[in-house]
């Protein structure tokens, strides 16, 4: 382990991380990439001075800027050709499809690239939203569409701790999204296709060819998801089936399956170790398999840096030497962040880092603690250890991002994991047989029972709800309190030294210390709050851990709606519903009056106070401003949009704070 940490990639890998994070949240470069360029000949001018000290620091400033310029460089908006400089709406704007997302409801939906706006070549990505129809047919990556869109920013989210969906698609690089619907573009034909282009196509031939050997709509997602890397097409139910029984993993084609196709390679080219240099020739042979598999299962963004994990794995288990595998995994760490910054944000590579570097850790440890004799249980013990170190791997993250943790876990990894060799070795020879269009019947069933089976199993997994804990409320310094709890724990378990003793209890205290503090703040947190619900009227009165909701829906669909599901996750309170809304509310000294559909306002002693508008009230607003004074006007989302409008005007007119929960998000009076 000493070793490890002084491992000059991961000082640098951490400069890089913290390069990356400073300028994503606070944006400390924007002096354009010239001077950039300059800031770096200056540095590497400087490592060329001998005093040790100086040229350590410079190095890790070089790091850190690298971080800083990997961000810059990937930004879209920092290049002067971005289509929202560009973009003239009399003219066609061209939008080549790089990913097909899973559709909704009522639209396709694709991230695409603006890649020009009449005869100038931009860049830049934008979200595609292209309206259902039963004759229009779902368009491929690398399609071109020809419109004239109206470009639209992505709107905040509405209420408190709802997820973020204009942030996520920032980290993807993309700023806008449009509305298209049928007759309002034109494809372009005649394209030229990139490798993810010739990817898609060979996966689509490979769906049409499955088509046709009578394949369930869940048989035929799955093995979509498992080999092509496809989950558009699963189901919802399936998904959370998957997700409760600890499994989801499974369905996304991630550092699990590149791992075990690592494993089954290296047992299947061993003989190859006999020949002169077949070292070489092995490891050469493994690593091309690997990018064939990625290729074959679309060679999306979680794909490639699966594949560039473990193929500096193969290449590290060559030289077969002690800590090769942490060295490994830290170099493609420190690799894909350098061309690929924004993986950092991405919760797919959070989580298979910390299950990889948790594996590859705590494994052996574990596995120590007893060896049986048996190999049948000896195999087991293993599966188990493995399942443990990735879980405790990525736990805390877990429970920030999902807020719960399926008990189950192990017995679902247990009983799939063991065959999901099989299942993948099993299903490239399907897709190869059905693409020469030999593949018999009794074996595309076969492969079909199977995934049924395995299907059936999580379904049952995720059925037993007493071992399926939800709702768990973790925040994102208890989160890194844990994690700090779990290295230190790690490195005292290691060495056993009175100092990393010291580190480790320092750890636990301040995990101690954060989780008093927070409950000291629930526990004295006041707020009334005016959520955002369409059409309709919710109000939350907080009063420490006790929290009650006011509203006018249905009983069970207050319970299932999103806002206050978030809301009582994140806070970890109590929540009471009360089906009734009153005409006034009085939080500490300010009263607040709710205008309803009747428009009564005739009050005395309201002057001065919170107004609050719902169900669209047929009032003269410009006479209640005279008449009643407020400090505050308020529209919910049960109002009209040309109602709230004309308010907004009236009360800008007149000098008076107007919020609209459509726009502004909640309503939050706080203590």
């Amino acid at each position: 382990m000493k070793k490890v940490l002084t491992y000059l990639p991961l000082h640098f890998a951490m400069q890089v991380i913290l390069g990356i994070l400073c300028q994503f949240y606070f944006n400390i470069w924007q002096f354009g990439f010239l001077k950039i360029g300059f800031l770096f000949l200056m540095l590497l001018l400087l490592l060329l001075i001998k005093q040790k000290v100086l040229r350590t620091l410079v190095s890790f400033l070089l790091f850190y800027f690298i971080g800083v310029s990997s961000v810059y460089l990937n930004n879209d908006l920092n290049y002067s050709n971005h289509y929202s400089k560009q973009v003239n709406y009399q003219k066609l704007s061209f939008f080549k499809i790089t990913k097909v997302l899973k559709p909704n409801d009522y639209y396709h939906k694709y991230e695409a690239k603006v890649i020009k706006n009449d005869t100038s070549v931009t860049c830049g990505k934008v979200l595609l939203n292209i309206a259902k129809n039963h004759t229009l047919i779902e368009h491929s990556i690398d399609n071109i569409l020809i419109a004239k869109p109206e470009f639209q920013e992505v709107s905040k989210p509405s209420n408190p701790y709802q997820f973020n969906y204009k942030k996520y698609l920032i980290k993807q690089g993309i700023h806008q999204h449009i509305y298209l619907k049928e007759n309002e573009y034109l494809v372009q034909k005649g394209t030229q296709n990139t490798m993810i282009g010739y990817s898609d196509e060979f996966r689509n031939r490979v769906d049409v060819a499955l088509k046709k050997y009578n394949f369930k709509p869940d048989e035929l997602a799955v093995i979509n998801a498992l080999l092509l890397g496809k989950r558009v097409h699963i189901s919802k139910e399936l998904l959370e089936d998957y997700a409760n029984a600890g499994a989801i993993h499974i369905l996304a084609v991630s550092g699990l399956h590149v791992g075990i196709m690592l494993l089954i390679l290296n047992i299947l080219l061993k003989p190859l170790e006999q020949l002169k240099k077949g070292k070489i020739l092995k490891t050469v042979l493994i690593v091309i398999f690997l990018w064939m598999f990625a290729f074959i299962a679309g060679l999306s963004a979680s794909v490639v840096r699966a594949v560039t994990m473990f193929t500096f794995l193969a290449i590290g288990m060559f030289f077969n030497r002690k800590n090769i595998v942490l060295f490994s995994l830290i170099s493609s760490l420190f690799l894909l962040l350098i061309f690929k910054p924004m993986f950092l944000l991405d919760v797919g590579f959070q989580m298979s880092y910390l299950a990889v570097f948790g594996i590859v850790i705590l494994q052996p440890k574990f596995y120590k603690l007893w060896q049986p004799k048996n190999i049948l249980f000896d195999k087991l013990w293993q599966l188990t250890t493995v399942s443990l170190a990735a879980q405790i791997g990525v736990l805390p993250l877990s429970l920030f991002y999902f807020h719960q943790f399926p008990g189950l876990f192990i017995l679902s990894n247990l009983i799939i994991v063991p065959f999901l060799g099989l299942i993948l070795i099993g299903g490239i020879l399907i897709i190869l047989l059905a693409l020469l269009n030999i593949l018999p019947q009794f074996l595309a069933d076969v492969y079909g029972l199977i995934i049924s089976s395995m299907n059936n199993f999580v379904s049952w997994i995720s059925k037993q709800e007493d071992f399926l804990f939800t709702e768990i409320s973790l925040s994102f310094k208890a989160m890194l309190s844990i994690y700090l709890v779990i290295a230190f724990g790690i490195y005292f378990f290691t060495n056993q030294k009175a100092k990393s003793l010291v580190y480790f209890l320092f750890s636990v205290l301040l995990l101690q210390g954060l989780v008093l503090f927070e409950n000291y703040q629930t526990e004295n947190k006041e707020e009334f709050i005016v959520f955002h619900k369409s059409r309709n009227s919710i109000f939350g009165e907080r009063n420490g851990t006790a929290f009650t909701i006011h509203h006018d829906l249905d009983p069970v669909k207050v319970k299932l709606a999103n806002a206050i599901k978030s809301y009582k996750i994140n806070e970890d309170i109590d929540v009471k519903y009360q089906n009734d809304i009153s005409n006034i509310y009085q939080f500490k000294h300010q009263k607040i009056l709710e205008i309803d559909s009747l428009g009564v306002f005739d009050l005395d002693g309201f002057k001065n106070q919170i107004v609050l508008l719902k169900q669209s009230p047929k009032i003269n607003l410009e006479r209640l401003i005279n008449k009643l004074e407020p400090k505050q006007i308020v529209a919910d989302g049960s109002n009209y949009k040309s109602y709230v409008q004309r308010w907004k005007t009236t009360s800008k007119e007149l000098k008076i704070p107007f919020h609209d929960t459509s726009r502004n998000g909640a309503f939050i009076l706080k203590n």
